[in-house]
């Protein structure tokens, strides 16, 4: 019958993901790795600042999938098969020591991601897995016979290195035809529909996708001359979405981000989408306290600190640029000193801090690391096996599936045991 052949399309965290999974268990199965880019693991390498956010230390799975707006209960299953804790035993017993961070958030104890590309990358080889840049799938059939023929494409550099196909022993070079037992789809999100036409030629339906994770652009002077500064904890909400989340908030030369605000974006992705990304944002910067409770610390710091000046007198645990733009913002005169302080500007002050308003007048992603919402429709896809349903001896894997998690280490959960359900699946 010869040797079984298997292509995983794209060289992220999934495909690798399964291909070393597929690879331990079938060990004479020729697997190859196609990435269209001239990196492997590109995602890898920059997520997290360049530390890579492995995993969260939530270990129960019905915990773990509450940080999904889309795919949450689809994945349950599978995270009952392989799950954070797996992942973590997983990266070190293969040498990669991780750290968990007081907010749950797993990284190598090197921060650096280049240790976990580089233990993927040894782990694949080690496996016999075949990587081949510059390549990608351009078309895929599935023939009478149930095999895979796959037109090639790639840039103007032929792929490297040997690969039997189907004209025999060479050069896997731009155009060239590929005849394979099975096709691992993990080419990552769906940035435009175009991403995901391999799935839809092979019978899938796509949900429309649109961006997830992403900072909001603000236009506003005050804050913007605050870039680089974070406060924890904030409220923010969208009351034309009805989102509110609490977290920390970063503020950028553009706007506003952080953990707050990228998981607003990500349960609203569908919402600030029909909202052309443009709508009213509240934000509550002291939302331990309220107006009233605010109202008489001011009262307090009249009879206490009477000689300071209100704008260089924060109320903790705000920054104190932060503190004297927004009391700027609410009126409050440079020379004003609380002993001074009229009880109408407190007031003024009061709702400022809890109830700041602010126009978004766009998003801004990061090009590279963004997540989209949409992707491959669950319901056409076996969550046991991760074949699909419509075409056997397809697979999927990570972002191409309508499947999202918010910021802190969730969207690589879902790529490492997709692609370890998957590559075993395909191994058997």
């Amino acid at each position: 019958m010869g040797t079984r052949r298997i292509i995983v399309a794209g060289g992220g965290a999934a495909g690798f993901f399964a291909a070393i999974a597929c690879a331990e268990l079938a060990p004479g199965t020729e697997i190859t790795i196609l990435e269209r880019g001239a990196r492997f693991l590109d995602k890898v390498r920059i997520s997290g600042g360049g530390r890579c956010n492995v995993t969260h230390a939530w270990f129960d799975p019905r915990d773990f999938i509450t940080r999904y707006p889309r795919g949450g209960k689809a994945l349950l299953a599978p995270f009952l098969k392989f799950s954070a804790r797996d992942t973590v035993a997983w990266f070190e017993s293969r040498g990669v020591t991780l750290k968990t961070e007081t907010d749950g958030r797993i990284f190598p104890v090197t921060d650096s991601s280049q240790t976990v590309v580089d233990c993927l990358l040894q782990a694949a080889r080690k496996a016999g897995v075949k990587l081949r840049l510059n390549c990608g799938v351009e078309r895929a059939i599935r023939n009478p016979s149930g095999r895979f023929e796959l037109a090639l494409a790639g840039k103007k550099s032929p792929c490297p290195g040997p690969l039997r196909t189907s004209r025999g022993e060479g050069e896997m070079t731009a155009g060239e035809i590929l005849i394979v037992d099975r096709l691992l789809l993990a080419t990552g999100g769906c940035r435009t529909a175009a991403a995901g036409q391999l799935a839809v030629s092979l019978g899938h339906t796509l949900e429309p996708p649109v961006p997830s994770l992403f900072a909001f652009q603000i236009e506003s002077p005050w804050l913007q001359s605050l870039a680089g500064i974070s406060a924890d904890p904030v409220e923010v909400a969208v009351p034309a979405a009805k989102l509110r989340d609490r977290g920390p908030l970063l503020i950028t030369h553009s706007g506003l981000s952080g953990p707050a605000i990228l998981r607003l974006s990500a349960w609203g992705a569908r919402a600030l989408h029909d909202l052309n990304y443009r709508f009213p944002l509240r934000v509550n910067w002291l939302p331990d306290l309220t107006a009233e409770q605010i109202t008489a610390e001011f009262q307090a710091r009249r009879e206490t600190a009477g000689a300071r000046q209100v704008v260089n007198d924060p109320l903790s645990p705000l920054p104190a640029r932060l503190w004297e733009q927004l009391a700027l913002a609410a009126g409050v005169a440079r020379g004003t000193r609380w002993s001074a302080f009229p009880r109408p500007q407190m007031r003024a002050l009061a709702q400022q801090l809890v109830r700041t308003e602010l126009a978004v007048t766009g998003k801004s992603l990061n090009r590279d690391e963004f997540v989209t919402c949409g992707g491959v429709r669950l319901a056409e896809v076996n969550f046991k096996t991760m074949e699909s349903k419509v075409c056997p001896g397809l697979f999927f894997a990570g972002e191409l599936l309508d499947i999202d998690g918010v910021t802190g280490g969730f969207n690589f959960q879902s790529a490492w045991t997709t692609g370890w359900i998957a590559g075993r699946s395909m191994a058997a």
